[in-house]
């Protein structure tokens, strides 16, 4: 186990320099966020146009996002907007592609929708067998020597599957970026099982997907007004347990000059260090989501939402 930080120096990492993003999940996914029910293309284009307004360039996308619909709308948006942003998007090692090859197709697929000659990070999506994971790792490297793309990433690795990925990487002499994973004051299990510590130790970034709990940390929804579709179902019991600590989102949002609960809870993941990717809709989601930006929870306030969400 790597542990020792006296063997292990903290690198330097590009994504450090970032402190918001936006994850492009629900961007063309009918399934799960009901994408073309109720805001579509252009909602998304508003969005995406906004948060370059606002000077955030860091967009999360992966080719099983809406069956390489959210990649497709990206790449039209970088197109038509021609201004530099960050792009992560995701290779999904399904059980079926068995061949190191299938990697650099999947690549192939992902810059052609998006339009681009390259992508900055690329993360394997999940650990999924028979495949080991060292071997979709090793195959990653090659793809960063070839200049195709910036830098390796994992996303949903626990402890010993990072380590792995970075012995692997370090055989050619490469450090790995990022390890994505859900990570928000209703799921704080990478800081029990040592995931977080183990990246911090070795400088790799974690990207925090949902860090609004897929809606529930918003105060937008209730038992009585649950989100629709699949969100609805899945989080149902859970609306009501989360009340109190919305109702503490609510009053330190208020301390700190009228944030948001989406706020405060985004702010508090940028305070443990990672790099949150909360998804939006609209321009108004995104601004609620902006508003983490440019200053900090106290120590103090930070300690009482660890202690309310360990409560809930």
């Amino acid at each position: 186990m790597m542990r020792s930080s006296a063997t292990s120096s903290r690198q330097s990492n590009e994504l450090d320099k970032y402190e918001l993003g936006i994850g492009a999940w629900s961007w063309g996914d009918k399934l799960f966020w009901e994408f073309y029910k109720e805001y579509g293309d252009e909602d998304a284009f508003s969005v995406y146009k906004e948060s370059l307004n606002l000077g955030i360039t860091f967009i999360d996308t992966a080719e099983v996002y809406g069956s390489g619909e959210s990649e497709r709308l990206i790449g039209r948006f970088i197109a038509e907007t021609k201004q530099p942003v960050f792009i992560a998007t995701k290779f999904m090692p399904y059980p079926w592609r068995l061949t190191r090859s299938s990697l650099m197709s999947a690549l192939s697929k992902s810059l052609k929708r998006l339009g681009l000659p390259r992508v900055d990070l690329y993360q394997i999506n999940t650990p999924n067998p028979p495949v080991p994971t060292t071997v979709w790792v090793e195959e990653m490297a090659k793809l960063q020597m070839k200049g195709l793309i910036g830098s390796v990433g994992v996303s949903n690795y626990n402890v010993t599957q990072t380590e792995n990925a970075i012995l692997t990487l370090k055989k050619f002499g490469m450090k790995l970026a990022s390890n994505q994973v859900e990570y928000n004051l209703l799921n704080r299990s990478i800081e029990k099982d040592g995931l977080l510590s183990l990246c911090r130790q070795e400088g790799i970034r974690v990207i925090a997907y949902s860090p609004l709990g897929q809606g529930l940390l918003t105060g937008k929804y209730s038992s009585e007004n649950p989100p629709s579709g699949i969100r609805g179902m899945r989080y149902h019991n859970q609306l009501k347990t989360v009340i109190p600590l919305i109702t503490l989102l609510r009053k330190l949002g208020d301390q700190y000059g009228g944030k948001t609960p989406a706020a405060v809870a985004i702010n508090w993941t940028i305070c443990k260090g990672t790099l949150p990717i909360p998804g939006a809709k609209s321009v108004q989601q995104l601004t609620q989501n902006a508003g983490a930006l440019g200053w900090r929870l106290s120590a103090d306030d930070i300690a009482l939402l660890d202690e309310m969400s360990e409560a809930g």
